[in-house]
């Protein structure tokens, strides 16, 4: 039979382990989003945190794996923000406005995000195609969408024959660019689209944006 000291001892070191893991993670995710995946060091990463790099492969793996499992943690920040959405009390137009939002707030939060999305591109999404995980997480976000879009149809709001995952790529397209492409727009146009002065006005064209092409009066066929 086990003591309650064993159990506790057991406890603590799953507890330990779990905050090494996440100690990990968010050491990686800084490192990955500085120096890209290629140019991302495993000995820089374990010189930053506190653990070896043995330990490293020994929780992930392995280089790969590890990248895998930042990416994986990300998204799951995106996504579970998407789950905790409640529109359901909300007309059609206030709750498309509503996820627009939640997704330039997501992104304006989590520069690393972007930047790792950017480089996942690069490599050919080849990681998340081999993850399992990502593969099923799928995007709560799309069944939101599904249902604000059903529901203004039938209302008659919405005009626009688009389907979720045009309208996700609309409104993620923007706010990704916002952040991701921040310094050669500026550098071009002198402009800096993360400016804090400006949050509120291109938080604003976003849900406009949006709901002017799902409203918009289109001529019958």
């Amino acid at each position: 039979m086990t003591s309650v000291d064993e159990q506790a001892r057991h406890g603590g070191r799953i507890r330990d382990a779990a905050r090494t893991q996440a100690e990990i993670l968010d050491v990686a995710t800084q490192e990955f989003a500085r120096a890209g995946y290629d140019g991302a060091r495993v000995d820089e990463i374990a010189a930053r945190t506190r653990t070896t790099k043995r330990m490293i492969y020994y929780y992930f793996g392995g280089k790969e794996q590890l990248f895998t499992a930042v990416l994986e943690r990300a998204y799951g920040v995106i996504r579970e923000a998407e789950q905790q959405l409640d529109v359901e009390h909300l007309d059609p137009v206030a709750a498309i406005r509503r996820l627009a939002e939640v997704t330039f707030d997501h992104h304006e939060a989590h520069p690393d995000f972007i930047r790792l999305v950017s480089i996942e591109n690069i490599h050919g999404a080849e990681h998340i195609a081999a993850s399992e995980k990502l593969g099923k997480i799928g995007s709560p976000a799309l069944d939101v969408i599904r249902r604000i879009l059903a529901a203004g149809q039938e209302s008659g709001l919405f005009t626009a024959d688009v389907d979720a995952v045009d309208l996700h790529a609309m409104i993620s397209s923007f706010c990704f660019f916002r952040v991701a492409n921040r310094h050669t727009f500026g550098a071009l146009f002198g402009r800096d689209l993360v400016d804090p002065a400006q949050r509120e006005h291109y938080r604003t064209m976003l849900g406009d944006m949006v709901i002017a092409y799902l409203t918009a009066e289109r001529a019958a066929d």
